[in-house]
């Protein structure tokens, strides 16, 4: 009884591990003054801002990004445009799709969003 008593605590211990190793697999990892040292407070790359804009947007929305239309330096960090698709139909080409405005500063941490668009996955743009 003792030895399960004693397997209970770290099971919840490795359970809290497995949680924070998680999260860091995204964007975060460590604290925030050891991610600034690590990165010498530099602006991230396009890649790197792509990335963290899709993974932070589906954190927040608890939806999976189909795709980053757009990123763009901006002075305080990265602008980036996100697609996700917020209804799913029969057939696939009634979904209906969001575009996002993800606002990263420039070691890649979201700052704000929002909603800017919302279509159906068939739609074209007639302005282009």
């Amino acid at each position: 009884m003792a030895a399960s008593e004693e397997d209970a605590p770290d099971l919840g211990r490795r359970t809290s591990g497995k949680q924070t190793a998680k999260r860091s697999g995204g964007v975060r990892t460590g604290s925030r003054e050891e991610s600034e040292a690590k990165r010498g407070s530099r602006r991230v790359s396009a890649p790197r801002a792509m990335r963290y804009a899709a993974e932070q947007l589906q954190e927040l929305l608890g939806r999976a990004p189909e795709s980053v239309s757009a990123v763009k330096p901006t002075e305080d960090g990265w602008l980036a445009e996100v697609e996700v698709l917020e209804l799913e139909r029969v057939p696939g080409t009634t979904s209906v799709m969001a575009s996002y405005r993800v606002t990263l500063d420039e070691e890649g941490e979201l700052v704000a969003y929002e909603r800017t668009r919302r279509y159906t996955r068939g739609q074209i743009d007639r302005d282009s």
